[in-house]
């Protein structure tokens, strides 16, 4: 009988994935493994050999058969006495799909384990195509007892308890875990430093990094002795393969020290999300760049720059298209803007077309006064010039629409918003302020275009104007940003009603109901806007699913 083992050497394989590549996804895993064939076990993320998450995709029969294959495949390939593999896919049985993890060593494999907490908020679905796994049995490999809680089995006690209580020695919890603002430190201090408190073991945690679609995937992955310390902390939003060493002692597995990484700060980590998500969305699906209309405002400068550092500032066409309300500064802090960055600015002016509309709709408008019809329409014909662009030579068109617009139905449909991503989807106009300052002073890690600054500052001290009418201001129709942030975090973010609102800030009573009132009616068009990087824990779209048709109201 082979004596259990005394040392073991872990490798963290951080990694990105494709949903749906299989092949690709598993050829990259056997990638890694060839670079570690001294080791004992390498970990992947959940779901690594589909991709996560694959929504419905996985509903698909011939997707499960494909991923069986390959999973019988990579566990063949462990005959050769390299390391073993912990490989997270999808299986079927008596009708129901089930996401597990697989233990591959010595050709075979060795077990599989269920997910037993399927987690059904925000941006989480799973109990939409998973079915529940019973409670894990420990899993034993080399003489060693592993638990190998998935994920949302490793977010709450039972499953960690459960495996304890079964002699479990190490607590593997492989993940997909998506950004969130304040989310990485969460993880490691509260969510798993509980688990180790609980149990007394050991923890790896093992998260995946890259986009895909509205969510991003930052890393942050760490290992906790079974007394709570930090051994490891893995790099935020990059690729990383980490080396651990452990050893049997007499109170249990120890991990030896290793690097401490130094996660981002608020705004870096906002803007990470925004770079790597950009990136993965367009070169994921083939666009050689984007286009985007350059205003000379705020939005439409700091998109342009997290475009130019998520591809290159030569994947970036930026378009001026003034009427005749843009005044000589927009032109000016355009032309600087896309100087700065270092990205093609060509400028098309709208006055032809908007010329043409005028004389088409006269005779249907000829008893009308002009209101924001005529504003929409300019919205509409700067929509078209830049979708032409895009049809035409191939780029995404980015559209530049920031939360606090979108959440009051700002923004005109058909005009502004059309394209086909949108990074500020879930950053309200403060956020958008503090990133602008922040990239004029600072290179991103993640850069493609490592330049600073990257705008004049007059685009970020101007009062913002869609300068769609003589002197407009955004405040001629809205409260003042600072104020309109504070409202709708309170109703967005925490589902709060005018009251709460108005007893913690104080506000007009008559100005939040006004708010509320903007953001139920504008739900129609967030439903027909482009996505856009997930940031917060209720993003529109994924997190916060509310009807268009509705009568409720706080206020």
């Amino acid at each position: 009988m082979t004596s259990p083992a005394q040392q073991l050497t872990i490798v963290m394989a951080q990694m990105t994935q494709m949903v749906g590549d299989l092949a690709a996804n598993a050829d990259a895993m056997r990638a890694v493994r060839a670079r570690h064939g001294q080791a004992d076990l390498i970990l992947y993320p959940e779901l690594q050999l589909i991709g996560y998450p694959p929504e419905d995709l996985v509903l698909k029969p011939a997707l499960a058969e494909r991923a069986a294959k390959l999973l019988a495949d990579l566990a063949a390939e462990t005959a050769d006495g390299g390391p073993a593999m912990l490989v997270g896919s999808v299986e079927w049985e008596a009708g129901s799909l089930y996401n597990i993890v697989a233990l591959l060593d010595g050709g075979r494999i060795v077990a599989k384990r269920r997910k037993h907490e399927l987690p059904n908020y925000g941006t989480f679905d799973e109990k939409r195509i998973f079915a529940p796994g019973p409670l894990p049995d420990v899993v034993a490999w080399r003489g060693v007892k592993l638990g190998l809680p998935i994920c949302e089995d490793g977010w709450l006690p039972t499953v960690c308890r459960h495996l304890a209580g079964q002699g479990a020695e190490l607590l593997i919890s492989v993940n997909g875990s998506p950004y969130e603002i304040d989310k990485d430190e969460r993880r490691l201090t509260q969510v798993f430093a509980a688990r180790v408190a609980e149990t007394a073991l050991p923890v790896i945690f093992l998260n995946r990094i890259g986009g895909q679609d509205e969510i991003v995937f930052d890393g942050c992955s760490f290992v906790l002795n079974g007394d709570g310390t930090t051994s490891h902390r893995l790099t935020d939003w990059e690729a990383e393969e980490r080396v651990t060493h452990w050893t049997r002692r007499a109170g249990g597995w120890r991990c030896e020290p290793g690097a401490i990484a130094e996660w981002e700060a608020h705004p870096a980590d906002i803007y990470s999300a925004m770079i790597l998500s950009l990136r993965d969305y367009v070169e994921r699906n083939r666009f050689p760049g984007v286009v985007l209309g350059l205003s000379g405002g705020i939005d439409s400068a700091i998109c342009a720059a997290i475009a130019a550092d998520a591809l290159g500032p030569d994947k970036v066409w930026c378009v001026m298209l003034p009427s005749r309300f843009t005044g000589q500064a927009s032109l000016d802090d355009a032309a600087g803007c896309a100087a700065m960055i270092g990205c093609r600015l060509d400028t098309i002016p709208i006055a032809p077309a908007v010329d043409a509309f005028d004389i088409m709709l006269s005779d249907s408008f000829a008893d009308r006064n002009v209101d924001t019809t005529e504003e929409n329409v300019q919205s509409r014909i700067r929509g078209v010039t830049l979708m032409a662009l895009s049809n035409k030579f191939g780029p995404m068109l980015l559209t530049t629409g920031n939360k606090s617009e979108m959440s009051v139905g700002y923004a005109t449909i058909y005009g502004d918003m059309a394209g086909g991503y949108n990074p500020l989807k879930d950053a309200y106009k403060m956020t958008v302020f503090a990133l602008a300052k922040w990239r004029n002073e600072t290179i991103p890690r993640l850069s493609r275009n490592p330049v600073t600054p990257v705008m004049p500052d007059t685009i970020i001290t101007k009062p913002p104007s869609a300068e769609l009418r003589p002197d407009q201001k955004d405040e001629d129709s809205l409260p003042p940003y600072a104020d309109l942030d504070r409202m709708l975090h309170m109703l967005v973010e925490e589902e709060a009603s005018v009251d709460d609102v108005v007893a913690k800030y104080g506000f007009e009573r008559d100005a939040v109901a006004r708010i509320e009132r903007l953001l139920a009616i504008a739900e129609y068009k967030r439903r027909q806007a482009p996505p856009g990087v997930k940031l917060s824990t209720r993003n529109f779209g994924r997190d916060r699913r509310y009807p268009i048709t509705h009568g409720f109201r706080t206020g």
